[in-house]
């Protein structure tokens, strides 16, 4: 990773120091870790003095001090690939091909193998640690033909495997959920209250997600289990005992005693490393304040203008971002800091630095979601129906133009980051009209966005035409009617066509539900649409954060700034966020937007850049609202366009 001479103090004085902080932690708490392992492994109720006698007299063995050793390296490798691996944008693929790439790279290889031998490692910790069935892999046993022999432990052997296939699962998971992704939460807390709030949360979701890799590694050495076992005895020369049923058997499978340690067994691996990311989260995204301006001159490049403006790290950018919107609104002093002019001169260095990166920032998201926009229209989603027929059907409406602008793209296209591949996919597999990536583009008429026109259109619309009924989403069935579908998509998903005489009585109680498998499919077939709005705003956090920033100055400036300078700008902030949010409507009246955000289900990795768009979008119209409320009519004194203006007077009048 390549870092500029600026930014290299606070890689090395704030995120190394922070990185190693999480791993003392994290080795600080793997003793009661470990006992607690201890504890439920050697789990007796017959015998409860017998139980606790020999879990204490274990936890002051030898093998209990080496065990440690070994478990406090491994917590380290896990925080040295933490800190190698995070970012704070995460890596969304828009395709299979896109995640089947990211499973094969280089990198993705050498931290699945290190945590298989790590896996290995803990898993053996364990075998040595839970009883004498698991300690060895040999053992003595009697054939019969009487002779004593060495017969391998294949309870020894399923344990140890058993960790090689969690820490391949974990690799695995991890690149397909994320979980080398640092979110920055929205309310902010110290870092003892987060860790305790999201402790349980890490416990429930080892158990569970332990309990699904130990269900797949037992069917995979029930079909393949004779392939390792027969390796070691080969090698090793050891002989199988023929007393005891193997365990690629149903009947050595069915052992509820060792299908408990295997599961928490990986519960443990899980959690050991879990927890060691979790930490490592928590102090990463600690809030790190900068100084507005520097008193000395060798430390100027450590200013939050300089920080924002220059050429810096992600994690670098994000946190003085997330500084600049604490700073608007808890901390009178350092705003005024802001507002101050520089001497000599009297000119304002500290705004204009600021808020021109900020308003870069919100021009690159709008410009991003206009070619995202483009890129759906261009293959026939917007721009089905000829421009013609769009006139004449509006052409009796007053508020028609107004639609007309709403459609218009605000400006030219931006750098595209989702691949096009992902939209041109349905064109080429030859469904011009049955893929939810070509049916004609139609805002939300249930939404606060739409347009008055788009409401007095829709009762035109006959029931008996191929776009008068709703497709079968999830995501789409609850927003109400659609001037668009797809006829293809309702056969596939279960849905009657729309010249059936069912389809034409519009929904009712006769009207089937698809199937369980139709909904899966077309669940499926609408993920990689999904994939691609999450991408465009993968670090909408930044923007969040900018939207902020900005909204809380500009409202503090009405009685703070004594000098002016915020005024300079105000039309230009207004400007901005006005298009930023004509954008923003725009892609959520998009056909594979999602209207609200999905409930997650139980995961370690944060799935929070799953809403970061919902975030934005609320984020934006607040921001706008502050400012407004702040300064009421003075606005009307603000140059801006005809557009702008009645769009704006929509938030004086609290319509929007």
């Amino acid at each position: 990773m390549f870092y500029t001479e600026q930014s290299c103090w606070f890689v090395r004085k704030v995120v190394y120091w922070r990185a190693a902080a999480s791993i003392a932690w994290a080795v600080l708490l793997l003793p009661a870790i470990a006992a607690m392992f201890v504890v439920l492994s050697r789990f007796s109720l017959l015998h409860p003095v017998q139980w606790i006698s020999e879990c204490l007299s274990l936890l002051t063995s030898a093998s209990a001090i080496l065990s440690f050793i070994l478990l406090c390296g491994v917590v380290v490798v896990v925080g040295f690939f933490n800190l190698e691996y995070y970012t704070v944008t995460p890596s969304i693929a828009c395709s299979k091909i896109a995640l089947l790439a990211q499973l094969l790279h280089p990198r993705q290889f050498v931290h699945s193998l290190v945590h298989c031998v790590m896996g290995v490692i803990v898993a053996w910790c364990c075998a040595i640690t839970i009883g004498p069935r698991y300690q060895t892999l040999a053992s003595a046993c009697s054939l019969a033909d009487g002779g004593p022999q060495l017969c391998l432990n294949e309870y020894h052997l399923v344990l140890v495997l058993l960790g090689a296939f969690v820490g391949y699962s974990h690799s695995l998971c991890g690149v397909m959920h994320n979980m080398n992704y640092v979110p920055f939460h929205a309310v902010q807390q110290y870092k003892y209250l987060r860790f305790k709030g999201t402790l349980p949360v890490v416990v429930k979701c080892s158990a569970i997600q332990s309990l699904y890799f130990t269900r797949n590694y037992l069917v995979v050495y029930f079909f393949l289990g004779y392939i390792p076992r027969s390796w070691i005895c080969n090698t090793l020369g050891l002989q199988l005992n023929s007393s005891l049923h193997p365990l690629d058997s149903i009947a050595g499978l069915l052992d509820l005693s060792m299908l408990y340690h295997l599961w928490i067994s990986g519960t443990f691996v899980l959690l050991t490393w879990y927890l060691t990311a979790l930490l490592f989260r928590v102090f990463l995204t600690e809030v790190y304040n900068f100084p507005v301006q520097s008193p000395f001159a060798e430390q100027a490049d450590r200013s939050l203008s300089k920080v924002l403006s220059g050429q810096q790290p992600m994690i670098l950018k994000f946190l003085a971002l997330q500084d600049l919107a604490l700073l608007s609104q808890h901390s009178p002093s350092r705003r005024a800091q802001v507002f101050s002019l520089s001497q000599p001169g009297g000119h304002p260095h500290n705004w204009n630095s600021i808020s021109s990166e900020c308003l870069s920032l919100l021009a690159d998201l709008t410009q991003r979601l206009v070619a995202h926009h483009d890129t759906v229209a261009t293959n026939g989603r917007a721009k089905l129906q000829s421009a013609d027929s769009d006139k004449k059907s509006v052409s009796s409406e007053s508020s028609g133009h107004s639609m007309t602008q709403e459609f218009r793209s605000p400006g030219p296209s931006g750098i595209m980051q989702t691949p096009v591949s992902v939209f041109l996919r349905s064109s080429v597999a030859g469904h011009p009209q049955g893929s939810p990536l070509t049916a004609p583009f139609t805002p939300d008429l249930d939404s606060p966005f739409s347009s008055p026109g788009l409401r007095r259109l829709a009762p035109q619309l006959e029931p008996t035409s191929p776009w008068g009924h709703t497709l079968q989403s999830p995501h789409l069935v609850r927003r109400g009617p659609k001037l668009w579908s797809a006829s293809t998509d309702s056969q596939t998903s279960g849905s009657l066509s729309p010249s059936s005489p069912a389809s034409a009585a519009g929904p009712g109680p006769a009207t089937a539900e698809p199937s369980l498998l139709a909904r899966f499919l077309h669940n499926r077939k609408e993920q990689l649409p999904e994939a691609s709005s999450q991408a465009v705003f993968a670090d909408s956090q930044s923007h969040i954060w900018a939207l902020e920033g900005l909204s809380h100055l500009v409202a503090a400036s009405f009685s703070e700034d004594q000098f002016g300078v915020v005024q300079t700008t105000l039309p230009s902030i207004l400007g901005s966020m006005l298009v930023l949010q004509e954008a923003v409507d725009r892609h959520f009246k998009l056909p594979h937007a999602s209207s609200k955000p999905l409930r997650s289900t139980c995961s370690v990795g944060d799935c929070t850049f799953k809403t970061l768009r919902f975030a934005l979008r609320a984020t934006l119209k607040t921001a706008i609202y502050r400012i407004t409320t702040t300064f009421g009519e003075h606005l009307n004194a603000v140059k801006m366009s005809a557009e702008h203006r009645k769009r704006l007077q929509h938030f004086l009048e609290f319509k929007e």
